[in-house]
């Protein structure tokens, strides 16, 4: 599994979106990205993570993202120890709740991602690719493998239902 180093140009680039969600401008990415606050697991200190929203599910409410550095990205280790996140999605900013998606309602998430996002599958499936050390299709199979090793993580509001994002 691939590790981002701090203080690189990847890693610049990819904190580049927090810094406009503390600007305000956080609507710019619509219901495509939202902001994730947590707190570390040892220290308690706040961090901030922009996660992209693989399904949006208005009805529900409920993002889905994906933990594209697995099951040990520090974002996904501290919600699973601490708990008490906020996410920002657009301009609005909730106290949430998580839940991990099961394999089969995971892959049906991939399949629709891949579908809404056709016309850039093939720069999809060489960052999967790169992401999870093997070369992913996009087949049954690879999504099937894919949600085994990448998990799935749905955001809501905390209030419950009636929260409308």
């Amino acid at each position: 599994m691939p590790r981002l180093r701090n203080k690189t140009p990847l890693w610049y680039l990819f904190r580049f979106p927090v810094y406009l969600y503390r600007l305000h401008l956080g609507w710019l990415f619509g219901h495509r990205f939202l902001l994730l606050i947590h707190f570390g697991r040892r220290t308690g200190v706040r961090h901030q993570t922009v996660l992209e929203i693989v399904e949006f599910r208005a009805d529900v409410p409920e993002a889905v993202v994906m933990s594209g550095f697995g099951p040990n990205s520090d974002w996904l280790r501290n919600i699973e120890a601490r708990g008490g996140e906020q996410v920002v999605i657009s301009s609005r900013q909730f106290a949430a709740t998580h839940r991990f998606l099961g394999g089969e309602e995971a892959t049906k998430v991939i399949e629709g991602y891949e579908r809404r996002n056709r016309f850039m599958a093939s720069i999809l499936r060489r960052v999967l690719t790169w992401l999870l050390g093997w070369p992913y299709h996009g087949s049954d199979d690879d999504r099937h493998r894919l949600v085994r090793q990448l998990p799935l993580i749905a955001f809501r509001p905390a209030g419950g239902i009636n929260d409308r994002l």
